[in-house]
């Protein structure tokens, strides 16, 4: 956060808001210093971290930012930028040249290869990128996908014994609903900080059901 952070600059956005979850090293602390609005969530994930806090969220398009140094501060304006030119959602690909990830293991890049191959095939996509937090896109798209509703990742989560995250799910849905997605390349760098917790095979079977089953449902 204190790398990170004051690199964005204010007059980029509107609104800056800082979901914390619940954390222990003085990070909610920090923000509030430096003025920055925080909200503590009060169930665990990142995807009820988006749900706790959507209502919080004033303007008509947000930016999904993580400040663990994967997300580079640097492509905030272009991203805004190319949403200007009538996008519903941009995604920022670590995959779409000349981009790359130095974040990714064999089995994570393996990983998103798959799920963003099979997405395209399965519901009409041709995205280089579909399960990057980093994307901005209607306020009102969450909703309006029906990716806010806890019925699209109880059964998954059930059987999996995991939390899913929002993003492949709302890839897939704006995919269906034929909305304007482009894609901008976005170097994803080494993490400056934080401890990456993947469940890949629990994530990765979760995500694989959601794919699937969206073949058949949710019209």
């Amino acid at each position: 956060m204190k790398i990170i952070m004051p690199k964005i600059k204010r007059e980029w956005c509107d609104q800056i808001l800082i979901v914390d979850g619940n954390s222990t090293d003085g990070t909610a602390e920090w923000a509030r210093e430096n003025g920055y609005e925080v909200y503590v969530q009060k169930k665990p994930g990142l995807r009820m971290a988006f749900i706790e806090g959507w209502p919080l969220i004033r303007g008509d398009v947000v930016i999904t930012f993580s400040p663990d140094g994967s997300s580079l501060p640097e492509l905030i304006p272009p991203l805004i930028e190319k949403m200007r030119e009538g996008y519903d959602m941009v995604i920022v690909s670590r995959y779409l040249p000349p981009a790359k990830s130095q974040d990714d293991s064999f089995l994570t890049g393996f990983g998103n290869w798959f799920f963003t191959t099979i997405i395209n095939l399965l519901h009409g996509g041709h995205l280089t990128d579909a399960m990057v937090m980093y994307r901005a896109y209607r306020t009102n798209l969450l909703p309006e996908l029906d990716v806010d509703k806890d019925n699209a990742y109880t059964t998954p989560e059930r059987l999996f014994h995991t939390i899913l995250g929002c993003e492949p799910l709302l890839t897939i849905r704006a995919l269906k609903r034929r909305v304007k997605v482009g894609e901008i390349p976005g170097d994803e760098p080494l993490r400056v900080g934080g401890v990456a917790k993947l469940q890949m095979f629990r994530w990765g079977a979760g995500y694989l059901f959601q794919v699937l089953r969206e073949v058949f449902w949710w019209k």
